[in-house]
């Protein structure tokens, strides 16, 4: 009934417990199959997929290439794209189900959903960067991938799939979709906050609007992925 797709390239610390986290889904009889989409990792990654029974596919390094070809051999009517250091919430697989089993009811299942953000973080600035993304979501309609992507298959094969990009494949699938079709789901997605304790949560926040900015000023994202880090 569902594939989940995973890209990751050098995710043994963080894929565990995302993989964990799918575990309720997987018993339900939910997700039929996950596929890990690789980019090339060279540390324990694939032996984790391989361990916790994912399929694995490699792919050229990219976030866009490597969901494309996860998708690409996904046999399910529906795909869940899932980012390698997102962990999604308990009860996450009732609310897919409620939502796929809604979309299938209308008779017209071609339909897109993501999941509330949130951040492995406690604090104000993280509370913040909460408010600023359900913000975005609310007004601008566009979630990023770390907040997952649900979508039917027929949707995805339609609006032409995942592009073959090194940044913004998420916000550019989104704005094909389309917001009339997409929708947000009641669980979150909890997603590391290692870049922003990295760079410091202001500047993190700063650099990703810069970027944003320039994927709308028509910049290439090969240029804004050196600026993204």
């Amino acid at each position: 009934m569902l594939s989940i797709v995973i890209p990751t390239l050098n995710a043994a610390n963080t894929l565990p417990a995302t993989f964990q986290a799918l575990i309720a889904g997987c018993t339900a009889g939910l997700v039929s199959e996950v596929i890990v989409s690789d980019g090339g990792s060279s540390d324990d990654t694939l032996m984790i997929a391989d361990a916790s029974g994912a399929k694995v596919v490699e792919a050229p390094k990219g976030r866009g290439s490597q969901l494309a070809a996860g998708a690409a051999i996904a046999k399910s009517p529906w795909v869940l794209f899932l980012h390698a250091d997102t962990v999604l919430e308990t009860g996450w697989d009732m609310d897919t189900a409620r939502y796929m089993l809604a979309m299938e009811q209308t008779g017209d299942p071609d339909g897109a959903a993501f999941f509330k953000f949130s951040v492995d973080q406690q604090g104000f600035k993280a509370r913040v960067l909460e408010a600023m993304v359900t913000f975005r979501c609310s007004v601008f309609a566009l979630p990023y991938g770390d907040q997952g992507l649900l979508i039917s298959k027929r949707l995805y094969d339609r609006i032409g799939g995942f592009s073959d990009m090194p940044l913004m494949e998420d916000v550019d699938i989104v704005r094909r979709i389309g917001r009339r079709r997409l929708s947000r789901l009641s669980m979150s997605a909890r997603t590391s906050a290692q870049r922003y304790r990295r760079d410091g949560f202001s500047t993190r926040i700063l650099r990703n609007f810069v970027c944003l900015s320039l994927y709308f000023m028509r910049v290439s994202p090969r240029h804004i992925a050196r600026l993204y880090g």
